[in-house]
């Protein structure tokens, strides 16, 4: 039985993004709205070189399900043994081939968007994946192009590789993250496969949510920087409200806050202000507040003043 309900166009997906959406942050987000969490972005290369602080970065919340795994990778053989690795951990549902990551580091490693320039390499990846996965899931999250836009080339080449869904951020590699996000080339994208596709790209309030939906007629969304300091908007989209209330936002900072003590321990309070920093923007005295939460280091004296202040 299909554990991903594409069915209803509804479908809700929080996207990788490192340094934000590890473990406690996708735990909190899956319990307010969230359908479908990928881990952030993994290096097959670190994977099989079994990197601890990769094989952490894939741990999972038990309410993760599905979760799919994201690997980043250029090489037919690396991929190869990376799937297989991941074959060996319960929990995980799907894995995921990077096509769009833009960052120089990536791409000059022949990985990420760099392989939107030879799709023949990406299709021999997707295929490799697609072939050794005992997973239900291959899927792949690409941009438009790596200058140019040729959205229907890569979501073909996606589908006849064997990829089972398909994620579209709406910008270029050359895009990188300020280019206007082309809605038209996403829906375009959606039309020449037959396997749903997940618009991704400046989702970043209900009413642009629900705008997207429409204009691209994709099967889910995906929001990524769109809810860095503003997870409860997968709640909001989830149950249609025109606003948040105060009460919601401060039980799902609070949730936050004690998922990230749970996983990372002391150094969880630490590691928990920058989020603190974009969740108190907007807020009256916010600066206050960030410039004292930086002083403390107490968990409990620093939870008081996170419900202090969100009250």
């Amino acid at each position: 039985m299909p554990l991903i309900d594409f069915s209803k166009k509804d479908l809700i997906a929080l996207a990788p993004l490192a340094g934000y959406t590890d473990l406690p942050f996708r735990s909190v987000v899956k319990k307010f709205g969230v359908d479908l969490t990928f881990s952030e972005m993994i290096s097959a290369n670190a994977l099989i070189y079994h990197s601890k602080k990769t094989f952490k970065m894939i741990e999972k919340s038990p309410l993760e399900v599905p979760y799919i795994v994201q690997i980043a990778t250029g090489d037919v053989e690396v991929a190869q043994k990376a799937v297989e690795i991941l074959n060996d951990m319960d929990g995980i549902d799907g894995i995921d081939l990077n096509c769009g990551c833009p960052v120089p580091k990536v791409v000059s490693q022949n990985s990420g968007s760099s392989l939107l320039q030879d799709l023949d390499q990406m299709a021999r990846v997707v295929e490799t994946i697609k072939k050794y996965s005992n997973k239900q899931y291959t899927s792949v999250k690409s941009r438009l192009g790596f200058s140019e836009k040729i959205p229907m080339e890569i979501a073909k080449v996606a589908e006849k590789a064997g990829a089972d869904f398909f994620t579209l951020h709406g910008r270029t590699r050359a895009g990188r993250y300020k280019a206007p996000v082309d809605y038209e080339a996403i829906k375009m994208a959606k039309q020449s496969v037959s396997i749903p596709v997940i618009a991704n790209g400046d989702i970043t309030s209900l009413e642009k949510a629900k705008e997207v939906r429409t204009s691209t007629n994709c099967d889910g969304i995906m929001i990524g920087r769109g809810a860095v300091g503003n997870p409860w908007l997968f709640y909001q989209i989830k149950h249609d409200l025109p606003f948040i209330d105060k009460d919601k936002i401060l039980e799902i900072v609070m949730e936050h806050y004690h998922a990230m003590l749970s996983f990372y321990g002391d150094k969880g309070v630490s590691i928990f202000r920058k989020h603190l920093h974009t969740y108190s923007k907007n807020f009256p005295n916010a600066s206050q507040f960030r410039d004292s939460i930086n002083r403390v280091d107490d968990k409990n004296i620093v939870e008081n003043m996170i419900i202090k202040f969100f009250s």
